[in-house]
């Protein structure tokens, strides 16, 4: 029988996903077609990816309670850009397209931080 979840990781989860769904909007509103969310490939996961034109963003969404400092890791950009690697692979259609990794910070309390071309593999 599986035991309930920690509340607390429960509200963290539920926490994330609207970090995501903010993050989804804000991307839309730049013009922006939501292609997936949480998009899990060989070896990694994309919060968000995103097309605009020839444009693949694949976004990493940091969610946090309050203003401090965290990095996304290059290891972890590796990963997000290996799962890219075998999306795009899967459709031809998007073989021809520039990519961008971008990350989006979710703080509570402030207007959400958009910082593009954040990693190059």
């Amino acid at each position: 029988m599986a035991r309930p979840a920690d509340p607390a990781r429960r509200r963290a989860e539920r926490y994330g996903r609207r970090a995501e769904t903010l993050a989804g909007l804000l991307l839309m509103a730049q013009g922006f077609r939501i292609l997936e969310r949480r998009l899990r490939g060989p070896g990694g996961e994309i919060d968000i990816l995103a097309r605009r034109g020839k444009l693949l963003v694949a976004c990493e969404v940091k969610a946090r309670r309050r203003d401090e400092a965290e990095l996304v890791a290059p290891r972890q950009w590796q990963r997000i850009a290996a799962a890219l690697d075998g999306y795009v692979a899967r459709r031809a259609q998007l073989a021809g397209c520039d990519r961008r990794f971008d990350l989006i910070e979710i703080v509570a309390g402030h207007l959400p931080r958009h910082h593009r071309d954040v990693w190059r593999p």
